[in-house]
């Protein structure tokens, strides 16, 4: 009995709970039980892995005000553009790939819903041989 020491306690229980156990609903309903003090908090955008907000811009731009309306190419620069291409004998997914682009973005500019790139209208004159600079520069 000499060799115990009576000062020391060891007191053993388990551990605390992890920090998703602790915001679990069940955590925090038996945190309100016992009458501790529970805070919460609603974040927005929480859980979507959002990391751009643009669709709120992008929903003004689509209404085109005259604030905020975008110049299209021409259905005269499409026209330019698909005769260049089928001279070539070129599909548009052929000039895409030519240019380094998608095939969406030739079926844009032909069909006059493009907002003008001046590199891309740049690929574009080189590899059909037409010069688009007089057609889209109204």
């Amino acid at each position: 009995m000499a060799e115990s020491d009576w000062d020391t306690v060891t007191v053993l229980r388990k551990k605390g709970p992890t920090a998703a156990q602790a915001k679990s609903k069940q955590a925090i309903l038996a945190a309100q039980r016992r009458g501790e003090d529970v805070e919460t908090s609603k974040k927005w955008a929480a859980g979507q892995n959002k990391q751009h907000s643009i669709t709120k811009n992008t929903a003004k731009l689509d209404r085109e005000t005259e604030e905020l309306h975008h110049d299209r190419v021409t259905l005269e620069v499409g026209k330019v553009i698909q005769q260049g291409r089928q001279s070539k004998g070129l599909t548009q997914k052929d000039l895409a790939t030519k240019i380094n682009e998608k095939p969406q973005v030739i079926a844009d500019y032909e069909s006059g819903r493009a907002i003008p790139n001046n590199q891309v209208l740049g690929k574009i004159e080189r590899a059909i041989g037409e010069c688009l600079v007089p057609y889209w520069v109204r």
